[in-house]
């Protein structure tokens, strides 16, 4: 293992420092490698990491290490009192990264913010289906609801564009600070359309953020360098390396002995290891997440709210909350949402673990075997999902169910798990976008969202009635009256297993300054800085 990690090392300093002797190189050993650079097709935080919070930019964007918005690529906007119509005035003079395989011949304007968007919901575009990339779906755009509230993009003149929703939509302006609203370039994707290249658009990306895409090597590394003609000015960091590491002991390794800067989402059983040591700093944050396990709810038995209560009441919880989180910290999750989130119910109980009871409703049901999905990455909300899964597994057997553990890498296990037909139980987990409850309810349990991240294909009236109120009044006292409702329904229903809300942690060279902790989930490097 360690002449494995020596020799990693080395090929990193060899591809990334070499002939670079002066420059400023910040390496992230980051946790996966991204589906793809574009963020409007993918959903992963490590998609996001290696593609919208370097490469691009959007309208809006949230505050380095909080939940409000302010100015980005928009240096101004109005919202008419009907709450139809946003405007939105781009900041002039913004410019396109120029690269070996793409030099603009324009700054960016208002075609390029309606090209963004017309892509991910008009049939008509050649860029929204197979043509572009196979079996493409927009899983973000379509999960948030937009196609339902979006009346059209309009371009006023090239620095000024025009949002007309159908209804008000409150949580709108912080969807637009999302990663599926990154501004893409149109010259870019018109130029690949016509060389018949357009597969490259999600490999080769063209932004207007800080850093720019050099290159990328499949499962190993990835290289950017800063982008001077950035709007907001150059990065100190000359050389931005994403070494992607998926085992978090070697992530964690690979921080102590200097060949990366930062690493997310150790090992709760390195904590000490980490906090031991004198030459990096342990960072932590309660996380806006929520680790959890849909029921596929249309396939029987599991389609009874009943015997998804009795799965629940089979499970110990407590103990499996200590075996997986160990000294880094969780909290049991009651609600969909954190109690940091405005609107939680304090008022809501979760399933007790009684498996004397679930055993007699189990037998009642017949359900004797049940398929249990299990993925090979660490998540910050849940840090072993294999290990999850033995321990659930077992507790399930002691009630009279036998589980069989599914198991696919992490790119086709989304893939797969959110086929509507997929069967049994599916770990999954969700670290919030923006701040909102919607981002939670509506994102992954709306009916909507069925075949995209309703991974328990639940769709329910009461539920999905209360949601929809609550996103079309900016009334905060209202919407979260509605949405400790949508609570209730939710706790009465049961489409998934809530298991905890959990501490995020990375871990910092102590010669790096200006890594912020987010509670979106969000790692992101702009104004990041390093003494060599």
């Amino acid at each position: 293992m360690k002449k494995k990690l020596a020799f990693a090392a080395a090929l990193l300093a060899a591809s990334v420092l070499g002939g670079m002797a002066n420059a400023k190189t910040l390496v992230y050993c980051s946790e996966a490698s991204p589906a793809n650079f574009d963020p409007g097709t993918t959903t992963g935080g490590n998609d996001f990491d290696a593609s919208s919070r370097t490469v691009y930019s959007r309208l809006v964007e949230f505050k380095h290490g909080g939940t409000e918005v302010e100015p980005g690529l928009a240096d101004k906007w109005e919202i008419s009192d009907d709450g139809l119509v946003y405007t939105f005035h781009l900041h002039p003079g913004v410019k396109f990264q120029t690269t070996d395989f793409f030099k603009p011949t324009r700054d960016l304007n208002a075609d390029d913010v309606v090209f963004s968007f017309d892509r991910q919901f008009n049939k008509a575009n050649p860029w929204n289906g197979d043509k572009y990339l196979p079996n493409l779906t927009w899983d973000y755009y379509t999960g948030m609801d937009m196609p339902k509230y979006v009346a059209k993009w309009e371009k006023v003149d090239d620095l000024t564009v025009k949002l007309t929703l159908t209804e008000p939509n409150a949580p709108m302006l912080a969807n637009l600070g999302m990663d599926f609203a990154s501004i893409v370039s149109k010259e870019y994707a018109d130029q690949l359309e016509k060389s018949g290249k357009m597969a490259d658009f999600s490999t080769k990306p063209i932004g207007t953020g800080p850093f720019q895409f050099v290159d990328y090597q499949l499962d190993s590394v990835i290289r950017y360098a800063a982008n001077s003609d950035y709007f907001k000015g150059k990065e100190k960091i000359d050389d931005l390396v994403f070494a992607i590491t998926p085992d978090a002991t070697a992530r964690i390794q690979k921080v102590l002995a200097g060949e990366c800067d930062i690493a997310p989402y150790p090992n709760p059983a390195d904590i000490g290891t980490i906090k031991a040591s004198q030459d990096v700093t342990l960072m932590d944050q309660a996380g806006l997440n929520i680790g959890y396990m849909s029921y596929n709810t249309t396939i029987p038995p599991l389609d009874k709210p009943e015997v998804r209560h009795a799965l629940n009441q089979a499970i110990d919880r407590e103990s499996l909350i200590k075996s997986l989180f160990q000294d880094a910290g969780a909290t049991p999750a009651v609600n969909l949402i954190p109690p940091t989130m405005w609107s939680w119910d304090k008022d809501v109980k979760s399933d007790s673990y009684d498996p004397e009871a679930a055993k007699k409703v189990l037998a009642a049901a017949g359900l004797t075997e049940i398929q249990l999905w299990a993925s090979d990455r660490v998540r910050p909300y849940n840090p072993n999902f294999q290990r999850a899964a033995e321990l659930i597994q077992a507790d399930w057997a002691k009630v009279g169910v036998k589980a069989e553990i599914v198991n696919y890498e992490w790119t086709k296990y989304r893939s797969e798990g959110k086929k509507k037909d997929r069967p049994g139980a599916f770990q999954i987990g969700w670290t919030g976008d923006n701040g909102d409850p919607d981002n939670f309810f509506a994102t992954l349990f709306a009916c909507s969202a069925i075949g995209v991240s309703n991974y328990s294909s639940w769709c329910d009236k009461d539920f999905e009635d209360l949601i929809q109120k609550a996103k079309k009044t900016s009334d905060q006292a209202e919407r979260t009256k509605l949405y400790e409702q949508a609570q209730v329904v939710f706790q009465k229903q049961a489409p998934a297993f809530l298991l905890a809300h959990s501490q995020v942690y990375a871990v910092v060279r102590k010669n790096v300054s200006g890594f912020m902790m987010d509670p979106l989930g969000i790692h992101r490097f702009d104004g990041v800085d390093k003494a060599e």
